[in-house]
């Protein structure tokens, strides 16, 4: 009796199509989760992030050797706060725009164009609105004498019309001293640094002793020549440059100031 001869044991060839549904799989996921990103909704893109990682896990298509994406921004630095996606507390969400600017600030800088018609009609003084606020910018030949931090005598009855208005808004103060590039090196004032710095601190101080504006609404900065309004090829942009800016913050930028200290009570 011949014997039954034995066939080969088949060879599947379509094992490939297992790594390429994985592959598949993986590169849908990518492209929903860079879908979301580019509508920049953080909350969607960490809501779809933790759910593609979490599903993967339990499908066992990462190994438990494998890298786990983490879902918040370690910033490089050790010790800081990580940020998780999709977090309401950032200060740079959708909701927290242009259009976030109180809207009674518009109101503000009506009434103080109406008020400093004829200083804006001179240039001494400018004020425009945008994500910081309402920027009142004080031009040094108005208000300052070359090379001096005090205000002069016609600047100081200027200042005293700003201030009263600025003492019945509700909104924080921030006062900006800028210089053109022009070195400047006295016994008073080594560098711009010092004389930007000694004319917002100058304003500042107005504000407190003569206008009684709570201290803890106001801050002062000095930039040098650092920020310039227009450019430094010319005599007119060192001109605009020449500045002290009187900024009435918005909710937005008020937002991303320190928070204040409370004020004890007696």
């Amino acid at each position: 009796m011949a014997r039954r001869k034995k066939h080969g044991e088949h060879v599947n060839h379509e094992r490939w199509l297992v790594s390429y549904a994985d592959f598949i799989t993986l590169l849908f996921a990518f492209f929903v989760v860079m879908f979301a990103a580019s509508n920049s909704d953080e909350r969607k893109v960490g809501q779809i992030a933790q759910a593609v990682q979490v599903a993967f896990k339990d499908l066992g298509m990462f190994t438990p050797a494998g890298k786990v994406v983490p879902l918040h921004d370690d910033g490089g630095l050790a010790n800081a706060p990580a940020r998780v996606f999709g977090s309401t507390k950032s200060p740079f969400s959708q909701t927290t725009q242009l259009n976030d600017i109180d809207r009674n600030l518009t109101a503000v800088k009506t009434q103080l164009e109406a008020m400093l018609h004829n200083e804006v009609r001179k240039r001494t003084i400018q004020i425009r609105q945008d994500s910081r606020g309402v920027v009142v910018s004080l031009a040094e030949a108005g208000f300052f004498d070359p090379g001096i931090a005090v205000v002069n005598a016609a600047g100081l009855t200027v200042l005293e019309r700003i201030a009263e208005k600025l003492h019945d808004i509700p909104q924080d103060l921030r006062i900006e001293g800028h210089t053109d590039n022009t070195p400047i090196h006295t016994a008073q004032f080594p560098s711009n640094w010092e004389l930007s710095t000694a004319r917002a601190t100058y304003v500042l101080g107005y504000l407190i002793m003569k206008a009684g504006i709570p201290p803890e609404r106001l801050s002062a900065v000095g930039y040098g020549e650092y920020r310039p309004a227009a450019s430094n090829q010319t005599t007119e942009g060192r001109a605009a440059n020449r500045r002290v800016d009187v900024v009435i913050l918005s909710s937005l930028a008020e937002k991303l100031e320190p928070e204040k200290q409370d004020t004890p009570t007696r």
